[in-house]
């Protein structure tokens, strides 16, 4: 999108006003109370606008109570209203359990981990509306079969084994599955269950035949880890612009996001196909603030235990600079990546739903990585925010 002159002075100002609240806000947070100084702190670290919604939702009635000023009866209908949707979550989390108990991974594919907890709370970030059920399952599935992939290219899979792999889903070939070895035709049969059930499910209730387009967005993912794996086994490491070319594909996002557009297809049914190439740049700089906040929160784990350089290292070593300038160069990349966002959304071109999707994949993934691994180790603050959001109601 091509801005005028006007935003472009318009964005100057907003930068402007922006660093000087922020040094104002720094100066005066030693003099407030404990309730607002801890609201201004946690809005110096995470925008208002960068966080996931259901968090801060129980972050303000929990504020509101400290307050000595509240009015009792909002406070309890806040409580009340936050309450209601976990018996929802609850059952959908039971349902999905098991479905993941008759995948029988555990057993079929013990090196992979259970995740399944973890990327339900992920879900609820994405669409928390007790009417977006079928949105959280969908995301749920894709992103638990996506997750075991990447352990599948990381962890256990040989690079023969992977490039046999990526070829025999590129051409979603069942004779080149068959001579698979038996972990890799399970995973297979999974991924192809899944994208059968929800191509079907999208052409009963909107008509849409998605079934090309479900495929296309495992083999984007596949190519994009038997490219990291190529680089793994041949001791490469990619400039931090090759990184990054591949690197949102690889997080898996943008499929995530396409899958749930098949799922909310009433809104785009009249623009169908030529609306996900619409899509593509408000789901590409959701996809990177995505890789950015994934590999600032687990790239130090992820190299410790074998993997290529991730975004913070490989600029460290292109640029030879310091982990804390990497760092820091990455965060700025996840700002300006958010101005992006905002362009593309700015003329509302696009359905709704479909920014909420893509806003919300970006605030959900600051909050499941900005102490660490949310993912794959939920301890500390994300196990008590999938507690806090699922599973223990506020006492009223």
């Amino acid at each position: 999108m091509k801005l005028h002159s006007w935003q472009y002075k318009a964005k100057k100002i907003l930068e402007e006003a922006k660093g000087s609240s922020s040094e104002n806000l720094k100066n005066v947070i030693g003099k407030l109370e404990k309730v607002k100084a801890k609201q201004v702190q946690r809005s110096l670290e995470v925008p208002l606008y960068w966080r996931m919604e259901r968090i801060e939702a129980r972050n303000f009635i929990d504020s509101y109570a400290m307050d000595d000023s509240n009015n009792s009866v909002l406070l309890d209908l806040a409580k009340l209203d936050y309450n209601l949707i976990q018996p929802i979550y609850q059952q959908e989390l039971k349902q999905l359990a098991e479905w993941w108990r008759e995948l029988n991974f555990k057993e079929k594919l013990s090196f992979s981990g259970d995740r399944l907890m973890e990327i339900y709370f992920w879900a609820t970030g994405l669409s928390f509306e007790p009417q977006f059920a079928k949105c959280r399952i969908c995301f749920t599935k894709y992103a638990c079969l996506a997750t075991v992939i990447d352990d599948i290219y990381d962890i256990y899979g040989s690079l023969e084994e992977l490039e046999c792999f990526t070829k025999a889903v590129t051409g979603w070939d069942v004779k080149a599955v068959q001579e698979l070895p038996e972990y890799m035709r399970v995973m297979f049969s999974a991924i192809s269950d899944f994208t059968n059930e929800l191509a079907q499910q999208t052409l009963k209730d909107h008509g849409l035949d998605v079934l090309p387009y479900i495929k296309e967005q495992w083999v984007v993912l596949c190519r994009a880890h038997i490219t990291e794996a190529r680089w793994f086994y041949g001791g490469q490491t990619p400039t931090f612009d090759e990184y990054i070319k591949n690197a949102w594909n690889s997080i898996g996002s943008l499929g995530g996001l396409v899958l749930l557009c098949f799922v909310e297809a009433d809104s785009i049914v009249n623009q169908f196909p030529n609306c996900l190439m619409d899509f593509s740049q408000l789901f590409y700089w959701s996809s990177l603030i995505t890789r950015f906040s994934d590999d600032l929160g687990t790239s130090k784990a992820e190299m410790e235990r074998g993997d290529i350089p991730k975004a913070v290292q490989c600029y460290m070593i292109e640029k030879g600079v310091s982990e804390e300038k990497a760092r820091n160069h990455v965060k700025e990349l996840i700002s300006n990546s958010w101005k992006k966002i905002n362009e593309e959304i700015f003329d509302n071109r696009f359905p709704r739903v479909i920014v909420n999707l893509s806003e919300n994949m970006a605030r959900t993934v600051k909050c499941m990585y900005q102490h660490g691994d949310g993912v794959g180790t939920s301890t500390g603050v994300t196990e008590d925010y999938i507690v806090s959001s699922i599973l223990r109601s506020i006492p009223i």
